[in-house]
């Protein structure tokens, strides 16, 4: 164990062989890059010369207590309606205003727990009126780095689904064997239809038990594969130079569709793995 106090406020590396991984505590415990023989696998921190990186667009974070957009931030759980700030906005207007990613990927962790060179792990307390507790676990092994994603309840149930946004530096061809894909309405959201999946350029979520694999034409880490306790997964591939493959419990608005509950008695719990 280090002999150092943990901090919010600096960037932790974990490493094992060739394999270094950044970690930050103030930035919802995401990974910041996985660095391979000296090879990224991630989309660095952009520079901004003194300004503020969109927290959305880099590195590997959880999304907790939901994953993508939520409609205009809004649900209804248990008889009463909810609204959520709004902090995402597709184009003009209130059609195309939501809640995105949920309460974690741009707040400070608010307990650091274990603390090794290879492993780390930190809980942040959901802003919210359902209150509750989000825990990551990051473990870093030669060939692959490991996250659990730990959802509880604190006071009572509420709605929920977890995963990961993992931004990877633009592969040369994506592999991967989807069974389904969601029917998306006017504004990109699931209508809860599924539909035969479709050839690339997604911005799709796709229900997917398999691995998926991103391969690179390049002597370290050419394939990258991402698996997952999960059943869904989002690939955005559109950007040049990025492809997001994104493991979750559910679709977005999954509070609108079907969602998990998180109780006190059972809390919502999974894992994903980057190996090279």
């Amino acid at each position: 164990m280090s002999d150092v106090a943990p901090t919010v406020d600096v960037p932790v590396v974990l490493r094992s062989g060739d394999a270094a991984v950044t970690v930050h505590p103030s930035d919802g415990g995401r990974i910041g890059q996985i660095d391979v023989a000296g090879h990224p696998l991630l989309v660095d921190v952009p520079d901004l010369d003194g300004g503020e990186a969109h927290p959305m667009m880099w590195g590997a974070f959880a999304m907790v207590p939901w994953v993508g957009r939520l409609r205009h931030g809004s649900f209804s759980f248990e008889g009463s309606d909810h609204q959520l700030s709004i902090n995402h906005h597709d184009g003009p207007g209130p059609d195309r205003a939501h809640a995105i990613h949920g309460l974690v990927f741009d707040r400070p962790v608010t307990a650091i727990g274990t603390r090794s060179p290879s492993s780390w792990s930190g809980t942040l307390a959901l802003d919210w009126e359902f209150g509750g507790t989000a825990t990551q676990t990051i473990a870093v092994f030669d060939d692959r780095v490991v996250s659990t994603l730990q959802l509880e309840a604190t006071v009572g149930s509420f709605p929920a689904e977890i995963g990961w946004h993992p931004w990877f530096r633009k592969p040369d061809r994506i592999e991967f064997s989807p069974t389904a894909m969601y029917e998306r309405d006017e504004f990109g959201l699931p209508t809860g239809r599924l539909v035969e999946p479709t050839e690339g350029n997604w911005d799709d979520c796709f229900v997917n038990t398999e691995p998926i694999v991103l391969h690179y034409d390049r002597p370290v880490a050419p394939t990258v594969t991402v698996r997952s306790g999960c059943d869904h997964v989002v690939v955005y591939d559109r950007p040049d130079d990025a492809t997001c493959v994104e493991p979750q419990t559910g679709p977005p608005d999954a509070f609108n569709l079907h969602p998990h509950i998180v109780t006190p008695a059972a809390s919502l719990v999974r894992t994903m793995t980057i190996s090279w």
